[in-house]
């Protein structure tokens, strides 16, 4: 029966490598994966430092269970031009750094001590994508996913692709094409028995074939009582397949959803019913550790994205992405648009080959994720290049024709080889380019993008970003403006029934190369900065969200008489998924304002906005006069829900330390994200306090990155890991202008 171990636990590493001792323990530094070959600062680095080659080492012992088994290590992926060695002989070799591999150890394990070498390489190869150009994100050398001991029957399940053809059915069917590995090549007879289970159990069908070679195709039909995958409902089952042959028996269980998910001319339809779509892009990097992150991490990432920013959909950029990050999308009804490694460079023969068995690895990888709605089968950014993208797309569709293909472009009159048109639009902004006398678009025709006046399947896959980065600390009437282009962007894909959809550019800031950015190694592009602490413009996203979810009341302003220009906070966005707000300030009465569908008539919800239509100048006073406090209060079907109160006289009166969790895993590189803010006596971060914080803990575990921050905008964060041993881990944060605050977590 198979054994499938985590073998994260006590690596080497060491920097450098050599080839004439790969059978050889050397000296170095024991680690646990996931693992960052460097370790960066927050920003102005050298990201030159992690390109270039690093050693992994480990023993396995022999074991009696190792007789007569194929065992073999499942790298889930690791950056990159990975090189396997097993008693000094090389054994695989996988240059991708984004896909899983396996390494195949049976014909050179021995009795005893067995010694793996990992050799990786985190120079820019420009025979690997999405090297050879200039990319803007980093990509962090390193064993930076897990790492699995797998121990199977010479003859085992490799793979299965399940498919629910016709999933609005009132009787449903299944099937599942599964593949067997046999290394060895041996004949092949026996059994597969296959049975599908509900979450929690029961079973909803089996059945059972005779298996004569190295595929077997297993089929259910009329299955009643089914529910479908949605987004508000994300039902999965789990189809179990036990296969028995001569040479032992082989289980393996995987998870799978009922749905049918389709870009159409008239927009996106999820089981056949219309829905837009409105989302962000992620990247899967963190401050100082890059791309090594475990579960945890993962998983919350998701939980940002559907949560806190009420998006319903995620694209994956620029690269497949961890598994737990995809699974967890899976289990909370997040849509997923995964697309294959590269930024905008094409390179020569072989950089293509590798590209193509991209698309054939992620799509292999994740064919039953009910959240992956749509394959990208293009270079993010690239120019047309047909004999290329015929074949990505050709593979694509023969690999799984039940999902569509996309391939994200900025050039406009791409030739459109794939299902649906999926397009990064920076129009808006554009006006303020030299050169550049048109007006301010928001968003340009589908028509003019694509050259096809035919109706298509069209996507908005990227916008603003760089057309208007914005720092968590920036002045107000910058993040206002940042906000304003997000809600039009979002308002004019809302009216428009050709857009299936958006996915703004971006979830958070990032680390970047020398040649993008704001010179210090970030592009501030985000929603959210590094540590996922949102900027004002997160919440128009999160307004769109249902208030029984979670009511959102969130003034655009710091509130204070002179931050603007010329002063005052008029016009001032009240980003709110309420009926309406009543507001007060100072000495006047309260007065209620509603929605602003003049200007966002497509908005699911609009803002509130405080301007010359709804408030005086007078109300809010002019230069030279006392300044007032101001009071929100939001109102749902006529009840108060939510108040807000900004103080006239603001000032620091709480230090507040809250971690996302306090129960943490010991044994698994297990990280839990710590925000600390400033604020006021009425509750609100103080934007401009920028003094210093020190961290300490003890226990078990340690702080990422340094001990001592100065606070960023009112606020900074970092992740708390637990180490290898049970037990408590105090964390104390101190400031010299608050009493001491402290945290205990429980690591077991």
């Amino acid at each position: 029966m198979r054994i499938t171990e985590n073998f994260n636990g006590n690596w080497l590493f060491r920097e450098g490598f050599e080839p004439t001792r790969v059978d050889t323990m050397q000296d170095g530094e024991r680690v646990r994966l996931p693992h960052s070959a460097v370790e960066l600062p927050y920003n102005y680095f050298d990201e030159t430092d992690y390109q270039k080659p690093f050693t992994y080492q480990k023993v396995i012992d022999w074991r009696e269970d190792f007789e007569g088994q194929e065992v073999s290590l499942v790298f889930d992926a690791a950056m990159a031009d990975s090189v396997v060695y097993l008693n000094g002989r090389e054994i695989t070799a996988h240059k991708d750094g984004y896909t899983p591999f396996e390494a195949r150890l049976t014909p050179y394990l021995r009795q005893g001590e067995n010694l793996v070498t990992v050799k990786i390489d985190g120079s820019e190869n420009p025979d690997i994508p999405p090297f050879g150009g200039q990319i803007d994100y980093l990509c962090y050398a390193g064993l930076y996913r897990d790492v699995w001991l797998k121990v199977a029957s010479p003859v085992s399940i490799a793979n299965v692709k399940i498919e629910t053809p016709d999933a609005l059915a009132e009787k449903k069917t299944v099937t599942a094409r599964v593949f067997l590995a046999n290394p060895q090549g041996l004949a092949v007879s026996g059994t597969l028995d296959a049975k599908i289970r509900r979450k929690g159990g029961g079973d909803v069908a089996a059945t059972s074939v005779a298996i004569d070679g190295n595929e077997a195709v297993l089929t259910f039909t009329g299955l009643a009582g089914i529910e479908l995958w949605d987004i508000d409902n994300p039902v999965l089952y789990a189809l179990s397949l036990k296969l028995a042959t001569d040479y032992g028996e082989d289980v393996l269980t995987q998870r799978f959803g009922f749905r049918t998910a389709l870009f159409t001319p008239d927009g996106f339809l999820l089981n056949g019913r219309p829905l837009k779509l409105r989302g962000l892009n992620r990247h899967q990097s963190w401050p100082h550790t890059g791309y090594a992150m475990g579960r945890r991490a993962q998983e919350k990432d998701a939980d940002i994205l559907k949560y806190e920013l009420a998006c319903n959909i995620v694209r994956t950029s620029h690269y497949p992405q961890s598994k737990w990050f995809i699974e967890r999308c899976d289990e909370i009804g997040l849509l997923c648009f995964e697309e294959i490694p590269g930024w905008q460079h094409i390179g020569g023969e072989a950089w293509q080959r590798e590209s193509i068995a991209n698309v054939r690895r992620m799509i292999e990888r994740d064919w039953n994720h009910p959240s992956i709605i749509i394959w990208g089968v293009r270079i993010n950014e690239s120019q047309d290049s047909h004999d290329f993208y015929a074949e990505t797309n050709r593979l694509a569709r023969e690999l799984d024709p039940t999902r569509q293909t996309g391939g994200v472009r900025f050039i406009t009159n791409s030739e459109m080889l794939e299902d649906v048109y999926t397009m990064n639009d920076f129009i808006l902004g554009q006006e303020e380019m030299p050169g550049n006398n048109r007006g301010r678009v928001v968003l340009r025709d589908r028509v003019e993008t694509t050259g096809i006046t035919k109706p298509i399947p069209y996507m908005i896959t990227e916008y603003n970003g760089h057309m208007y980065p914005t720092k968590r600390f920036d002045q107000e009437q910058r993040q206002a403006e940042h906000v304003t282009r997000h809600l039009l962007i979002l308002n004019a894909v809302a009216g428009d029934s050709d857009i299936s959809g958006s996915t703004g550019w971006c979830m958070f800031d990032y680390n970047t190369h020398k040649d993008f950015g704001s010179g210090d190694r970030i592009c501030y592009h985000g929603v959210l900065d590094m540590y996922r602490i949102p900027k004002l413009a997160a919440y128009a996203y999160a307004s769109q969200g249902d208030p029984k979810d979670g009511v959102v009341m969130q003034p655009v302003t710091f509130w204070a008489r002179g931050e603007r220009n010329i002063g005052g906070v008029l016009p001032l966005i009240v980003l709110t998924n309420c009926d309406y707000v009543e507001v007060k300030f100072g000495e006047w009465p309260a007065k209620r304002v509603y929605p602003d569908r003049e200007n966002y008539p497509h908005l699911p919800r609009p803002p509130v906005v405080l301007d010359l239509r709804t408030v005086t100048p007078q109300e809010f006073g002019t230069w030279g006069r006392v300044w007032r406090e101001g009071t929100f209060t939001g109102f749902i079907d006529g009840k108060a829900v939510k108040t807000m109160v900004l103080p006239a006289d603001p000032v620091p009166t709480t230090l507040e330390v809250t971690p996302d969790d306090t129960a943490l895993r010991a044994g698994e590189k297990d990280a839990v994200r710590v925000v600390v803010r400033v604020l006021d006596q009425c509750g609100n971060l103080l934007p401009y306090f920028e003094e210093p914080v020190s961290l300490a803990l003890s226990g078990p575990g340690r702080i990422i990155g340094p001990a001592d921050h100065t606070l960023k905008g009112g606020a900074t964060g970092f992740w708390v890991e637990a180490g290898e041993e049970m037990g408590r881990l105090e964390l104390a944060v101190t400031s010299r202008r608050f009493a001491p605050q402290s945290v205990t977590f429980t690591v077991s």
